[in-house]
């Protein structure tokens, strides 16, 4: 879109909303190139919290199903790592248009090795733990955070990647292609989704007077905010990442990504003993995630109340001062104020939270298939 159509569709809207969100509305268009995925308590009411947790949790009892019918406690190893690197490649901010910031996921890697539903499992795992402990996400919106990039991203991924891809050998140039293609794809859909759930809560829930009470921006403008960063840079990177190591999975360990046609055998390519260079690597990107905070300023959507007010905004939305301290995340925003460093704090959350989610996903793994032994319509 241009910059000539975005200002002729800014003048169409303001002429038609009331003289209190002009300056509102002002201000928001500076910071329209900004993004975020994270939504925090407050942005969305307490309703479509609940909507959105109901939406996810045929998708938790299919992945969970899923898991216990194709794999065996064999395959906890490589659970447990894509869980961790979920968590550990979303606290590198990429720096985006405007001086924000926005990150990848990882779940598109993690749909190709595992399939979509156990991915679902993995990712929900690792956003989870970020909420309760890190406050990265609110605790309420655990649903709309889980189906965004949870569901949305690994689902669609999977299903580009294996329209790309079809029956081509593991070897095939169309594997990193489809990886990349489903990466970028994805992610930009998880954002718009996300786009759809801040717009349609000012139009649902207001004041008598219009003044919305949770997130504020309608659908013309949280879909743009949302999707044109993504698009051009954060999905971008979910895209390339996604497709390096399926590049060097198909020179190094091709078994494992051959999980979701023959899960058992293929289970032995993600064995501790196949993957030890990538908790290698994961160990040094959790020292790295520093770098994460070279990219500055806040990504859009995920303000509190004293941004909204530095930020010059006529109104703070009530709903949002309500429940935006909702819950006390031991380690919010991954700092440790006792060590009185925000770099140390932030390696040490970086550890701790890859510890946390890759021990809790391969314990989970480990008690949901022990017992299963591999079957014989496994090796076929």
């Amino acid at each position: 879109m241009s910059r000539l159509t975005l200002v002729q569709t800014a003048r169409t809207f303001f002429g038609q909303i009331p003289a209190w969100a002009k300056a509102y509305y002002a201000a928001l268009g500076v910071w329209l190139t900004t993004t975020a995925m994270h939504i925090p308590d407050g942005y969305l009411s307490p309703a479509t919290c609940a909507v959105m947790f109901l939406i996810i949790l045929p998708f938790w009892y299919v992945g969970l199903k899923k898991l216990r019918e194709k794999l065996n406690a064999r395959s906890a190893p490589l659970i447990a790592l894509l869980a961790a690197f979920c968590f550990i490649i979303m606290m590198f901010n990429v720096p985006l248009p405007g001086g924000t910031t926005g990150h990848a996921v990882g779940g598109a890697l993690a749909a190709i090795l595992l399939g979509p539903e156990i991915a679902s499992i993995a990712i929900s795992i690792a956003l989870i733990i970020q909420a309760f402990f890190f406050g990265d996400g609110g605790i309420l919106n655990i649903g709309a955070n889980c189906f965004n990039m949870a569901v949305v991203l690994p689902y669609v991924s999977y299903a580009l990647y294996q329209a790309i891809s079809g029956k081509f050998p593991v070897a095939s140039r169309r594997r990193v292609i489809g990886a990349f293609v489903g990466g970028w794809v994805a992610l930009t859909v998880a954002a718009f989704c996300a786009g759809v759930e801040f717009g349609i809560q000012p139009a649902l829930f207001h004041a008598a007077d219009g003044t919305p009470l949770y997130a504020p921006y309608p659908l013309s403008v949280a879909i743009p905010a949302m999707v044109l960063p993504h698009l051009l840079v954060a999905s971008v990177v979910e895209g390339l990442v996604t497709a390096l190591v399926v590049a060097y999975l198909q020179r190094t360990n091709p078994g494992a990504l051959e999980m979701t046609n023959r899960p058992v055998p293929a289970a032995e390519g993600g064995g501790w003993q196949r993957l030890r260079v990538f908790w290698i690597a994961l160990a040094v990107l959790a020292v790295a995630t520093p770098l994460g905070l070279l990219a500055p300023g806040t990504a859009w959507g995920e303000w509190g109340s004293e941004q909204f007010t530095a930020l010059g905004l006529s109104f703070v939305p009530q709903g949002l001062k309500q429940l935006e301290g909702l819950w006390g995340a031991p380690l919010k925003d991954y700092d440790l104020p006792a060590l009185g460093n925000p770099t140390a704090g932030y390696v040490l959350s970086a550890v701790l939270g890859s510890v946390v989610v890759g021990l809790v996903t391969w314990l989970f793994t480990a008690a949901l298939t022990s017992g299963r032994a591999p079957a014989a319509k496994d090796h076929a």
